[in-house]
């Protein structure tokens, strides 16, 4: 999987991103809770896209939350759907090798996972940013094989398969203390706590 191509991919699908999105309210409910998402906590949003989970961290209240993502397209809409928030950042930068300035309570990669070419890489990097006792969870809104055939079609050559929820638990290991792993017909979350500096 070439990088260069995964961001024309994303930058050439932007516009009708929206378009596409569905969400239930439930499962964003779910995977919050278990990503300790919640108010007054500083948050990083991987792969943010157009700022599908921008309205969800605006309801929860979040002190902060910077939105990262390799499309610049993707960034430039979501700026402009949440100008008017303070609070939130948009920052075009690949999440795998990005120094950020700042430590986030909960880390969020949401819908996005299998698009990454180096999940190793992106976790020591993203455990960097994250305070001691934050959070980082992976989650999709959907199950792993609904996920798999989704991305079978046109971005099949930008998507890797998605880990089973205990071999990407084992990824994480180094990094984090994972202590939860759900994988369902309707939902998948791996979610696990950094334990060390």
């Amino acid at each position: 999987m070439d990088k260069k191509e995964v961001v024309e991919f994303f930058d050439s699908v932007a516009d009708s991103w929206d378009d596409c999105m569905i969400k239930e309210q439930w499962k964003i409910d779910k995977i919050f809770d278990a990503a300790g998402v919640m108010a007054g906590k500083a948050v990083l949003d991987v792969a943010c896209g157009t700022g599908v989970l921008v309205p969800d961290y605006i309801a929860r209240n979040v002190r902060k939350c910077v939105a990262v993502d390799i499309s610049e397209k993707m960034i430039r809409i979501a700026k402009s759907k949440f100008s008017a928030h303070e609070n939130i950042e948009f920052v075009c930068a690949d999440a795998e090798q990005a120094e950020f300035s700042e430590r986030f309570d909960c880390v969020m990669i949401y819908n996005a996972f299998p698009h990454f070419t180096d999940s190793e890489q992106l976790f020591e990097n993203l455990s960097k940013c994250l305070e001691v006792g934050g959070r980082i969870t992976v989650a999709h809104g959907m199950s792993r094989n609904d996920l798999m055939k989704h991305h079978s079609g046109s971005a099949k050559n930008f998507s890797k398969i998605l880990p089973q929820a205990d071999e990407l638990a084992e990824t994480m290991k180094p990094y984090f203390d994972v202590d939860t792993r759900i994988s369902t017909d309707e939902i998948y979350i791996v979610s696990g706590k950094k334990i060390r500096q």
